[in-house]
């Protein structure tokens, strides 16, 4: 098989797992328990916690509040911070910001979402006309989860504070933590990121929050988190969370570039008489998303999964819906949008298998495309 749906979630790194089974087995114990054994995996804990901080060099005054998801921290980023005026995000959020930002319509928050670029990224000049004396949030996503499109968040982050200083400047990174050049800027007050991305296990994520920011609980019980996340904390995963960080950020600018090269021979050598690239050459190389024109994309995932590639139609957590809003928002066509596919890359992927996977896509679709006719 030839994963490239790595997007959607990775394979966990074996290493990591190893070296975080010990946190499973045998230091099990509750981090919160007051009894020498739990103090002392409560300082593994704290430990995780500095040590991930340090990998996008948070500022002096940020802290990290440890989830069980990504989608968790979204929502806790604007469930228990957005309740007064309106908040302003994008068209091209993840669905765990957009469509808490439509539960939030419900609830008599104004939401305002700014337009997308051909390519994904937001339209800065139209998010900032968004944002007014009333903005309590604005949440721009880091790297759109469809396209790559990458969105300066630290310049728009200092241009929605000039404009309104005590407006909150969230970012959804976690298609960008451990895998783009990254450092926290003081203008941004929360990020969200999740381990399952970057060979990490599931049950393990993060919101960032300044400290200075009154974040309110998602989850309420036994006060876990400083009081911001109660339930007991998952410290295998999230030890194997660290670990896995600590090998990608050692790792971070050689498998951009190996990534990269992966992305470029996709463009290259797609059969451009089928394909069209949607993402732009600035995107994260990490997400390739293209166009099997006037082909059904969904008919020729199922081929190519059939041959042993496994690719992605658009967010995994969207894949229920003919067309991308996301893809919409960005000017395609319905013809076009039917058949987008999402090619994303882990650095476990090879150039045999980007080969091996382009003749396959050309096989497949040229199959299609004569069926077709």
């Amino acid at each position: 098989m030839i994963y490239l749906d790595n997007a959607a979630t990775t394979r966990p790194d074996e290493g990591a797992v190893r070296a975080a089974m010990h946190y499973l087995q045998e230091d099990f114990f509750n981090p919160s328990a007051l009894y020498r054994e739990g103090f002392a995996v409560h300082k593994e804990l704290e430990e995780a916690r500095r040590h991930i901080l340090s990998f996008i060099a948070a500022p002096v005054g940020f802290d990290l509040i440890f989830t069980a998801s990504g989608s968790e921290a979204d929502n806790q980023a604007l469930f228990c911070t957005a309740n007064r005026g309106n908040i302003v995000t994008t068209a091209g959020e993840h669905a765990a910001i957009y469509n808490s930002a439509k539960e939030l319509q419900k609830r008599g928050i104004e939401v305002r979402f700014a337009k997308l670029n051909g390519d994904g990224s937001v339209n800065a000049d139209d998010l900032l006309s968004l944002v007014d004396s009333g903005t309590s949030l604005v949440s721009v996503i880091h790297v759109n989860n469809e396209t790559g499109a990458v969105n300066p968040i630290a310049e728009l982050a200092k241009q929605v504070k000039q404009k309104n200083r005590s407006a909150l400047f969230h970012s959804d990174g976690v298609q960008a933590f451990g895998k783009i050049p990254f450092s926290l800027s003081s203008e941004i007050d929360l990020y969200t990121f999740s381990a399952h991305k970057i060979g990490g296990v599931r049950g393990a994520a993060g919101l960032v929050r300044k400290k200075s920011v009154n974040v309110h609980p998602l989850i309420y019980g036994g006060g876990q988190e400083k009081g911001l996340r109660s339930g007991t904390e998952n410290l295998f995963a999230i030890k194997q969370f660290e670990f896995a960080a600590t090998k990608k950020f050692a790792a971070l600018e050689s498998d951009y570039q190996k990534i990269a090269a992966l992305n470029r021979y996709f463009r290259e050598n797609l059969r451009g008489d089928i394909f069209e690239i949607l993402s732009s050459p600035q995107a994260s190389p990490y997400i390739l998303s293209v166009s099997a024109k006037g082909l059904r994309g969904e008919v020729l995932l199922h081929m190519l999964d059939d041959e042993g590639v496994v690719v992605g139609t658009g967010s995994a957590c969207s894949s229920k819906n003919r067309y991308s809003r996301v893809i919409l928002a960005c000017g395609i066509r319905e013809k076009n949008a039917d058949g987008v596919l999402r090619i994303s890359f882990s650095v476990q992927n090879t150039m045999d298998e980007a080969e091996r996977a382009v003749s396959i896509f050309n096989r497949c679709a040229g199959a299609l495309a004569e069926k077709m006719r």
